[in-house]
């Protein structure tokens, strides 16, 4: 019988601009009122004893925002980890990024910091956020960090497969996510976790991401125990 335990999900969290929409508000205030869906994504899994959920909150694109709205959510970051970082340490939840954070503002990366030395210790649910993230970008960074140990002598390229690849990606110390969960209802990827979801269960959900709940945690893992993950096999009789 499969393990149909979920240890590690995923999360593209979209819609807060349409979800604003709805509201006849700016798109700012979907961001704010998506912080609110963070917390109840990590209540789920914590309850769900999932042990690494991690949010696609920045992407590489997104920089192609207007500017007023990049501001924003790096501000929405840092006031974020100040009022949340006592109830996420409380509840023994340790603070992982991937992605190029030095790109982000110098006070993002002080109170990123700063969350991750406080929460280094904690055991029960790691919180990877992906900011500056892109995955092909990922894969990119990978390849240029493998030549360079070949061109110093540390690695030949007849050495490479894909265990050793993946020791250069940004999720080297993770596994792959059992579950991708993308709201708003888009059915696509967006360049996220491209090489990791190979063999993930893809969910998409109607709900706008402001209105994502802990239930929804539960149901995403409800629809995965009956699905039959068969790795490029067949199933079983």
């Amino acid at each position: 019988m499969q393990d149909k335990k979920v240890n590690h999900i995923a999360i593209i969290m979209d819609g807060n601009g349409r979800w604003a929409s709805n509201q006849n508000q700016e798109r700012t205030y979907g961001h704010k009122y998506g912080v609110q869906a963070v917390k109840e994504a990590i209540k789920g899994s914590i309850e769900n004893e999932v042990r690494y959920l991690t949010l696609y909150a920045f992407s590489t694109e997104n920089w192609k925002r207007p500017q007023e709205e990049v501001d924003f959510l790096m501000n929405l970051l840092v006031e974020a980890i100040n009022q949340e970082l006592e109830e996420l340490h409380a509840n023994n939840v340790k603070v992982h990024t991937i992605g190029k954070i030095e790109a982000l503002s110098p006070l993002s990366q002080q109170h990123i910091a700063l969350a991750k030395e406080k929460t280094k210790e904690n055991t029960k649910l790691n919180l990877i956020l992906a900011l500056n993230y892109g995955s092909r970008d990922e894969l990119v960074e990978a390849a240029k960090k493998f030549a360079q140990d070949c061109e110093m002598g540390m690695m030949k390229s007849s050495d490479l497969d894909e265990s050793k690849l993946e020791r250069y990606l940004y999720t080297a110390e993770f596994p792959d996510p059992d579950i991708l969960i993308r709201t708003s209802n888009e059915k696509r990827i967006s360049n996220f976790l491209l090489w990791q979801i190979s063999y993930t269960e893809l969910i998409f959900i109607e709900k706008l991401w402001p209105e994502f709940t802990k239930s929804d945690i539960k149901e995403a893992i409800l629809e995965f125990q009956m699905r039959h993950r068969r790795f490029g096999g067949i199933k079983s009789i």
